[in-house]
């Protein structure tokens, strides 16, 4: 089954004066919206993944604190939501099984830079048959990478959509790009899925 994920397009990353701002970021929201929108309307599941960070996260380490659960930095911007979704907490208690089958878009929180670190990840792209996946969203050289490597791994076919994605660094970036192409993923732009 044909998947779409938006990765980590959170206010945090994508706003002008969020935590872990990307410059330029926020130029992606009508095409990522686009994107989540032709989702919706075709019956294509759409996975989102979400930092949901406590408040004395590892990752605070390395990075400043970004995303912390239930913060206004943690959100997404309201027009990458569609109207019925459902949350996949980074919790192991979590049942799968409880999950909102009529959900159209399925947010997977997480409190690393990998979606799969969330306990449920794997299971849930084998409950809904995924086969074919198409990944945009933030950053290609972090959160986007482990994502699309993540699924070339677990053996399913990957697009990136670069037109819907953004880097760090420029540089960074075309370098998980081109690792990303040998290792059997394909770059498309959004007229070539919508």
């Amino acid at each position: 089954m044909r998947t779409f994920f938006d990765i980590d397009t959170q206010l945090d990353f994508m706003v002008p004066g969020g935590a872990l701002y990307g410059p330029g970021a926020e130029r992606l929201i009508p095409a990522i919206a686009a994107l989540n929108r032709y989702a919706g309307e075709n019956k294509i599941p759409l996975i989102s993944t979400t930092d949901a960070h406590p408040e004395n996260a590892e990752e605070f380490r390395v990075w400043p604190p970004h995303c912390v659960a239930g913060t206004f930095g943690q959100r997404k911007p309201a027009a990458t939501l569609l109207a019925n979704h459902a949350v996949v907490p980074y919790d192991t208690a979590f049942d799968l099984d409880t999950l909102d089958a009529a959900a159209s878009q399925i947010i997977v929180e997480k409190n690393d830079l990998d979606m799969f670190t969330n306990p449920h990840s794997l299971a849930l792209l084998n409950k809904l048959n995924i086969t074919e996946c198409i990944v945009y969203g933030i950053f290609i050289d972090y959160c986007v990478k482990c994502a699309i490597m993540g699924l070339l791994r677990s053996g399913r076919q990957v697009s990136l959509v670069t037109d819907a994605s953004a880097s760090i660094s420029a540089e960074a970036g075309d370098l998980v790009t081109r690792d990303f192409i040998a290792a059997g993923g394909r770059p498309i732009a959004s007229r070539d899925v919508i």
